[in-house]
């Protein structure tokens, strides 16, 4: 009897062990997100950071992936080669199914090299540098690159604008993104008969005079100024030169158009205007749906890098979702090819170069209003 009682207590153990086994969670997938999160150019960074943690938040809430939760690691790159190429590697080591980021083109160029050597898939809300276009490596992106941009900027200036002579003032810091910037200006621009009439460079984080920058730009007589950097930048510059030169038409590349480029700017940016792929105004089901639950979780309004992190985070959780037995993630992504954004699809070509539109926007009342 001993013997008998003993048996079954044994095999209750046994049980109750395998149905705790049973009922216990999937391992969960895991994301690596990289970015600037401090710095002159956090704001972009923690945007996108918050745009791909809503989606992966409603994503666990419906479920998550193939009934798997999906976690988010987060390394700040703090804009520094070394910073980044550190939190990639420790993010790879860390057994991530994808990277989302980085959120500025020169991050992007440090990154590229590591992710390719470890074979892992890397999706940037945010880079737009040409030097990373139509390459067939782990790259991919969500947005399109900087010769769209530069050309819709260049034709709406010279068209509707009527300017023929332009001063432009960049950010070397981000060459790789700011140089391909200007020369797809440059090359629009010049084609119409236009002319690019004075460069000025700076390097930000270090110590700048935009007064002396602006006395620069103005002194050379131009039609209207053009800034190709990031946000805060651009905000103390455009003071500078409202001071010297108050009705300057002026432009900012999109890399600018957060929305602390009106908290920074006032109205100094009143009638600035900018490439971009963002339309706040949008009445579309999918954007407003994205808009009030940002909203409701961030207690502010998205731009454009919320929903460039979130269409990043979208694209790799879809296809992890619907990747085929012996298909790697890049595969899967090409395969599928367009995705359902937040505001409109997501188009990815075999390179991991995207397409979608693209609207001219102008600071109006401070706020960025659609013009075409």
């Amino acid at each position: 009897m001993r013997v008998v009682t003993l048996y079954l207590r044994r095999l209750l153990a046994l049980l109750a062990a395998v149905a705790v086994v049973g009922c216990s969670e999937a391992e969960p997938y895991k994301l690596g997100y990289i970015a600037g999160l401090s710095g002159r150019v956090a704001d972009l960074g923690i945007a996108g950071r918050n745009g791909a943690m809503l989606a992966i938040e409603q994503r666990n809430a419906a479920g998550g992936v193939d009934g798997r939760k999906v976690v988010l690691e987060v390394r700040d790159d703090a804009q520094r080669a070394e910073t980044a190429v550190q939190g990639a590697t420790e993010l790879v080591e860390a057994g991530v199914e994808a990277i989302i980021g980085p959120m500025t083109s020169v991050m992007a160029m440090e990154l590229v090299p590591v992710i390719n050597q470890h074979g892992v898939v890397m999706v940037s809300p945010t880079v737009t540098t040409s030097q990373l276009t139509g390459i067939d490596d782990n790259f991919l992106r969500v947005i399109r690159d900087t010769d769209e941009y530069g050309r819709r900027n260049a034709e709406y200036r010279f068209q509707q604008l009527g300017h023929r002579r332009i001063a432009v003032v960049y950010d070397v810091r981000n060459a790789s993104y700011t140089e391909s910037w200007l020369a797809s200006f440059r090359k629009y621009f010049e084609r119409q008969g236009g002319e690019v009439i004075k460069e000025v460079t700076f390097r930000s984080g270090e110590e700048v005079h935009f007064s002396e920058l602006a006395q620069q730009l103005v002194d050379a007589q131009p039609d209207s100024v053009q800034i190709v950097s990031a946000a805060m930048d651009a905000a103390l510059l455009i003071h500078q030169l409202r001071k010297l030169a108050p009705a300057m038409p002026i432009a900012t590349s999109e890399w600018a158009a957060t929305e602390k480029l009106l908290e920074l700017g006032g109205t100094a940016v009143e009638g600035v205007v900018m490439a971009q792929f963002f339309d706040r105004s949008s009445s579309t089901p999918s954007y407003l749906q994205f808009r009030q639950a940002y909203e409701e979780r961030f207690s502010q309004p998205p731009g454009f890098a919320e929903i460039a992190g979130y269409d990043a985070a979208q694209v790799i959780m879809t296809a992890l979702a619907e990747k085929r037995d012996g298909e790697s993630l890049k595969e899967a992504i090409v395969r599928i090819g367009a995705f359902k954004g937040a505001q409109g699809t997501v188009v990815i070509d075999r390179y991991g170069d995207a397409q979608r539109d693209t609207y001219i926007t102008e600071v109006k009342n401070g706020q960025f209003r659609l013009v075409e």
